[in-house]
């Protein structure tokens, strides 16, 4: 089932997984990753692509798990940037082939390890958005920075880029993490007012360690509210206290999100189904009644 038709019935509850690296693990072991989600009900499962394109059949082998394993819809994500148009084609058969009908278009940043050509055919996702919608039938989704993204002089430069992504076919959009709900409101709100009305779904990305809260700060770009800054740098050296402290903030931040009439919750599980399982249990009784 295509997602945007899922979006017109009722607002959306959904995960994010990524393939492992081969090199690490085996593709098996997001397997059980992806059973131990599907307990928690979500409409779709979206599943990344490397943006180099590399281990491209990964994402798609996981993406046909979820589609014959389990009652949620599989999103491939499909970036851009490393890929020409025959790359894209090649890839689109095969979802066309394992009737992967859903597509979050990307162009993706340049990895720090790949040495080709990029961004030399797609310059933008909404060059790929237009190619995809003219040459094959895909559900298309596309992704937005609560905050702008980092390349955009402003927020209003980057709506329009958005405006544009609906224009070549988007049917809605998945935002970038984010931790405070007002970056979010204010992107809804400004939105809306520039013509973009399709869905916009908040991306929660709950932050349970030390580690990953200092690889956020150097990777996203996303602002942390001063309240979060003070409770991780008070209990960084406690895992289990920052563990706890990571799974409540994000619980607030999506029952806050839902009384704010947000257009569905995406969470960035990173793999972890026992961190998706603890937000899910606190907010169960919520989800059934703002979302079902």
């Amino acid at each position: 089932m295509r997602i945007s038709d899922i979006l017109k019935q009722k607002k959306t509850f959904s995960f994010e997984v990524f393939p492992p690296n081969p090199q690490n693990s085996s593709i098996r072991d997001i397997f059980s990753t992806i059973d131990a989600l599907q307990q928690y009900h979500p409409d779709f499962i979206s599943v990344t692509f490397k943006a180099s394109g590399d281990y491209a059949q990964n994402t798609i082998d996981l993406a046909a798990y979820i589609q014959q394993h389990t009652q949620a819809e599989p999103l491939v994500h499909l970036t851009c940037g490393a890929l020409d148009k025959k790359d894209i084609d090649h890839v689109a058969a095969i979802l066309e082939k394992e009737h992967l009908e859903n597509v979050l278009a990307l162009r993706g940043d340049k990895p720090t390890d790949f040495d080709g050509a990029y961004l030399k055919h797609f310059k933008h996702a909404s060059e790929l958005m237009q190619y995809l919608c003219q040459n094959h039938n895909f559900c298309l989704g596309g992704a937005c920075y609560p905050e702008g993204h980092l390349e955009c002089e402003s927020l209003y430069e980057d709506l329009n880029n958005l405006k544009i992504k609906q224009e070549m076919g988007a049917s809605f959009f998945i935002t970038q993490l984010f931790f405070d709900n007002n970056y979010y409101y204010r992107l809804v709100r400004v939105a809306h007012n520039m013509g973009i009305t399709i869905p916009i779904i908040p991306g929660i990305m709950p932050l349970t360690s030390a580690a990953q809260f200092n690889k956020i700060l150097n990777m996203a770009g996303a602002s942390i509210p001063f309240e979060l800054r003070v409770l991780f740098d008070h209990f960084r050296n406690d895992k289990k206290a920052m563990y706890e402290i990571g799974i409540a903030y994000s619980v607030n931040q999506i029952l806050e999100l839902l009384a704010n009439d947000a257009d569905g919750i995406h969470i960035y599980t990173m793999n972890n189904a026992n961190v998706a399982g603890d937000i899910y249990r606190r907010i169960e009784n919520v989800i059934e009644n703002a979302l079902r």
